[in-house]
């Protein structure tokens, strides 16, 4: 894996010809580069997960110290090069490991991550486990051992024998409307489910959604999709930031985008905040202007 964007010094002397070897410009043990995470420069290797930890951290929340921090929304999405989201259902056939070292990192960092139902059961979702390599840094962020699995549902609809409600780390919660069927909440919060009421009608209101998680303490938030839950976060106007995995491959058919749903009224500008490649694959980080 190397940097592209941002340019830094230790990039650039790279690129020109410079100390190709210098451990600098991220080599193993590699300072930071200009905007604060360590860089791979043009030296193509496979980062650590510290490296990638630092290049894909969470803002510092600019808040009022006396408030409560602000949530922050990202979401991280695969897609092709015409715009598939997934081939044949699923999104692995489009990833590589690179694309799951950066999976794991953002899980990693989150307090909590937010999937739609229908992604749950084609992406066969599982609790998000602990990983020693996070450990240190999630407890002195005050964070529980694994992130908290959020599932975005309407109906409820769901299998309450899985091990997402049978063996999480953390309590999975199921955001969900008022007008939801009682007897499915009864269910699910019979199986341990925490129901987490985030709309007036039957289904969730994206806003609220969020400020329903922040409520609860879980301020980052990662959304894994679908294409139809992200695009109800992006027309509601509350994605913070798009990491997308852009995949050297082409599958034409009717796949989804990574997007779907209502439009916006005017396409929402992101700024790119960093860009890396490993074999064709390229990696990016996009946050709101």
């Amino acid at each position: 894996m190397r940097r592209l964007f941002p340019v830094t010094d230790q990039t650039a002397t790279t690129a020109s010809g410079g100390a190709a070897g210098d451990e600098g410009a991220g080599g193993v043990g590699g300072t930071p580069g200009a905007s604060g995470a360590p860089g791979a420069g043009l030296i193509d290797r496979e980062w650590s997960l510290a490296e990638l930890a630092a290049a894909y951290a969470y803002p510092e929340p600019v808040t009022d110290p006396a408030a409560a921090p602000a949530p922050w929304l990202r979401a991280n999405m695969v897609s092709t090069l015409d715009g598939a989201a997934q081939h044949d259902g699923k999104s692995q056939p489009i990833s590589t490991a690179a694309d799951m070292r950066i999976f794991g990192t953002l899980r990693g960092l989150a307090d909590v991550v937010v999937v739609g139902a229908e992604t749950v059961r084609q992406e066969g979702y599982r609790p998000a486990r602990a990983r020693a390599e996070f450990a240190e840094a999630r407890e002195a962020a005050g964070q529980g051992p694994a992130p908290a699995i959020a599932i975005v549902s309407a109906s409820l609809d769901l299998d309450f024998s899985l091990p997402l409600f049978t063996s999480p780390l953390t309590p999975t919660l199921i955001l969900t409307g008022a007008a939801a069927a009682p007897d499915r909440v009864a269910t699910a919060e019979k199986a341990g489910a925490r129901v987490v009421v985030a709309g007036d009608g039957v289904g969730v209101e994206p806003a609220r959604a969020v400020q329903a998680l922040a409520d609860l303490g879980f301020t980052r938030l990662l959304t894994e999709g679908g294409p139809r839950l992200l695009g109800q976060f992006v027309a509601a106007g509350v994605l913070d930031e798009l990491c997308l995995t852009v995949a050297p491959m082409l599958t034409a058919g009717d796949a989804q985008r990574i997007a779907g749903g209502p439009s916006v009224a005017v396409p929402q500008r992101f700024a790119l905040v960093s860009l890396l490649e490993e074999e064709g694959f390229l990696f990016s980080r996009y946050q709101r202007t």
